[in-house]
């Protein structure tokens, strides 16, 4: 039963489906769900990649290629655009502010128009990627950069995050980087491990000396530059 909670809080943390809408975090199961992120991001990017399977003998490439991403973005119900919006208007104030605007609830002019960008560069990333079959290990991988992140950064906010970090065990996390390392051998994709670790490892470091750690903003913003970096990652590696 604390499994299948724990997996239920982790669906809804990450995406819109109300997965019986399990929101409360009992003691003893948000390290749990944290685990659970990679499995989360691996079973998005399967579904994405079984769409493009089904449609991709109906709709010219480009189309569905914009479907595929208007679903990758939906399913995640941009939760995680709204961590990378509000951590770029942090960005542009000075780092003893950064914090305070990142909790603002209104999208400031900086963040709106370098989300903007990001989302162009994203979606030309994915339009030009002839391997969809990556999918489901590229979100996996960016997901375990967030669990990566709760387990050996700062966290410095308040709210679900301080959860997460206090009950996430040594041993959650080898296993989350186990299954993840599995299923990117299976896929012929193991290199993406180490550039995933590479883009945590840059974003933490820089986060963490501007701002002291991270919030639950930065983590959004990981997770979606993570994904870029990947996407254009496998677009190189396979050329």
């Amino acid at each position: 039963m604390r499994y299948f909670q724990a997996f239920a809080l982790s669906v809804n943390m990450l995406t819109i489906i109300p997965f019986f809408k399990v929101h409360d975090f009992y003691k003893g199961i948000n390290g749990l769900s944290a685990f659970f992120y990679p499995l989360v991001g691996f079973l998005l990017g399967s579904f994405l990649w079984l769409v493009h399977a089904l449609l991709q003998d109906i709709f010219p490439a480009t189309h569905l290629g914009v479907i595929i991403f208007s679903l990758w973005v939906l399913l995640t119900g941009a939760i995680h655009i709204d961590g990378l919006s509000d951590t770029i208007d942090g960005l542009f104030v000075p780092a003893k502010k950064s914090l305070e605007v990142m909790k603002d609830a209104h999208v400031g002019g900086m963040g709106m128009t370098f989300t903007f960008v990001f989302l162009l560069l994203k979606l030309s990333s994915l339009l030009t990627l002839d391997a969809y079959y990556l999918l489901p290990v590229i979100l996996m991988f960016s997901r375990l950069n967030a669990v990566l992140a709760i387990y050996f950064f700062r966290y410095i906010s308040s709210g679900v995050g301080a959860l997460l970090k206090e009950e996430l065990t040594f041993k959650m996390l080898m296993m989350s980087v186990i299954f993840s390392l599995i299923i990117a051998f299976l896929f012929s994709f193991t290199l993406g491990f180490f550039v995933s670790l590479i883009t945590l490892l840059l974003v933490g470091k820089f986060f963490t000396a501007r701002v002291g750690g991270l919030s639950g903003d930065i983590y959004g913003f990981l997770i979606e530059f993570s994904e870029l970096i990947l996407l254009n990652f496998a677009l190189v590696s396979l050329t």
